[in-house]
């Protein structure tokens, strides 16, 4: 079983920028897909950004192309989203994902959750 860890929510002003942290509890044998979901009150949990095993492949969902950035860190299966131009409407619970090959927007891609962390965004 894989824990995975997030870190680097907070409150930030519109306009501001976030740095959201992920790493697993244990080390694993191989690289996997890493994927970064949120969930706001009321609504249901939506792909954010995604990066395949070996991080060729990149996806972001739409909303979120030219202002958040997902990358590895050199810790393996670690993985940052790097969040810029932060709007109110992305307020929401941050979750990290772990799956296996693509890192895409399919959540039946995703094995393994973390219990996400809170990102709040003023006007």
């Amino acid at each position: 079983q894989v824990q995975l860890v997030e870190s680097g929510g907070g409150l930030v002003q519109a306009g501001g920028s976030l740095r959201l942290s992920c790493a697993p509890s244990r080390r694993t044998f191989r690289n996997y897909a890493m994927g970064w979901f949120r969930q706001a009150p009321g609504k249901e949990r939506e792909f954010v950004a995604g990066i395949s095993w070996n991080g060729r492949n990149i996806y972001y969902t739409d909303s979120v192309k030219g202002r958040f950035t997902i990358s590895r860190g050199n810790a393996q299966n670690s993985v940052y989203l790097q969040m810029n131009s932060l709007k109110t409407e992305d307020t929401a619970v941050y979750l990290c994902a772990q799956g296996l090959f693509y890192g895409d927007g399919r959540e039946q891609e995703y094995n393994y959750w973390g219990q996400g962390t809170q990102v709040t965004v003023s006007s």
